[in-house]
């Protein structure tokens, strides 16, 4: 996790939650299609490199009770875990680099608006991969949002990948369709737009 973990850790030290580029007043996109994979409130849901995102805090509200959200940040989650107050107990933190992490239970919904842009080494984004597969149960969902092809090339001081639905199934393989993609203008604090796209993919089997 090392210099991955440090980087982040210092970010979300020195930055309120409402001082990065990437915050969401409402993350509206991922719920909808969180929504759209249709899960029932007992289904198991995962973000991955979630930080301090409001997701989580939609997800409780809409009535959903096994949710995971996971960061390499211990203070991203900390602020996350603050703001719900009580609430933060019904949710699973995990501390770790999805690139190494061992899944211990499988989940219908995998969601990442935050991490999977940042591999700009194959090698990484083969081991994000197989932590996915071994993660995601048949039938599961995977929503992977990353900059477009005409997003920024870097973000909080780091390079990026940017992505478009062909690459993510690319990098996904053939046991995976692609359902959806979408595409959202974000607003950022300062009132710059970046390109994002979303992508929601079915585990066949």
């Amino acid at each position: 996790m090392s210099d991955r973990s440090s980087h982040w850790d210092k970010v979300y030290a020195t930055k309120g939650e409402t001082e990065v580029s990437w915050f969401q007043t409402s993350p509206s996109t991922s719920l909808a299609m969180i929504r759209a994979a249709d899960p029932d409130r007992e289904t198991a849901i995962i973000d991955i490199g979630g930080g301090a995102s409001r997701l989580v805090d939609a997800l409780l509200q809409d009535g959903y009770r096994d949710v995971a959200v996971l960061d390499l940040s211990a203070h991203a989650l900390d602020a996350a875990k603050k703001r719900l107050g009580d609430a933060a107990s019904r949710v699973d933190w995990i501390v770790a680099d999805a690139t190494t992490w061992r899944p211990p239970k499988t989940y219908q919904v995998w969601h990442d608006r935050a991490a999977f842009h940042f591999l700009t080494d194959p090698r990484d984004r083969t081991a994000y991969v197989e932590r996915l597969r071994s993660a995601v149960a048949p039938g599961g969902h995977v929503i992977i949002a990353t900059f477009a092809p005409d997003g920024p090339e870097k973000c909080s001081g780091l390079p990026v990948q940017r992505h478009d639905s062909a690459s993510l199934l690319a990098e996904l393989g053939p046991d995976f369709a692609l359902i959806e993609t979408r595409r959202e203008t974000h607003h950022t604090p300062w009132d710059s737009t970046q390109a994002f796209q979303f992508s929601r993919f079915r585990r066949r089997g």
